[in-house]
């Protein structure tokens, strides 16, 4: 996982930081939503949606330079990939839930922050797509990391947490065990054991 120095142009906060919050978010639930790879609250992430995430990353990785070693280290790109759209989602709500917006000029500027500080357009195509991000999702995980931001400001660090957690919970997360189960205590989906099952 990438790591960088500043909070608000680090890749790692606009990338890594929503998967490095898991810890911090909780859920539960386990039952089974026909042609749902999950569902959040009322709203469902169907297969088909994140089976077109995935395409698109695995397009992306093969026209890159580094393809091979790219689709060598992406073994769980489809459960990293849930679990991120997963993540947004709880993000989103305790935004709006705290009166939390961003604008699009707010989101390009912190694009363009994000690419002076690390190297250019470029680079920062390739470290997201190193994270199982293809281009064309990037500017939601800046989105989503804009307003996870905006709520430390507003609310601090340690409250933001505390929100997370609560605005998980009361979502009651739940996940097609194809793709694994809910670890409610890391907020992150562990893979399947289930011999039965076959992994997606």
């Amino acid at each position: 996982m990438i790591r960088m120095i500043r909070r608000r142009t680090a890749l790692s906060v606009c990338a890594a930081g929503l998967l490095a919050a898991a810890p911090l978010l909780t859920a539960c639930g386990s039952a089974p939503h026909p042609g749902a790879a999950a569902v959040v609250g009322k709203d469902r992430i169907t297969v088909s949606q994140l089976q077109s995430q995935v395409e698109d990353v695995r397009r992306a990785q093969q026209t890159s330079p580094q393809g091979q070693q790219l689709l060598a280290g992406s073994a769980r790109l489809s459960q990293d990939t849930l679990v991120r759209l997963i993540q947004y989602r709880i993000v989103e709500r305790a935004g709006q839930d705290n009166g939390v917006q961003i604008t699009r000029r707010q989101l390009q500027e912190q694009r363009a922050r994000v690419e002076q500080s690390n190297g250019g357009a470029d680079a920062v195509r390739d470290r997201f797509l190193a994270l199982g991000v293809a281009p064309d999702q990037i500017d939601q995980a800046l989105a989503m990391d804009l307003v996870r931001s905006k709520l430390d400001d507003k609310l601090g660090a340690a409250r933001t947490n505390e929100v997370l957690m609560q605005t998980s919970d009361r979502l009651r997360v739940d996940v097609n065990p194809r793709y694994g189960t809910w670890d409610a205590r890391r907020g992150t989906a562990r893979p399947v054991q289930e011999p039965w099952l076959r992994p997606a």
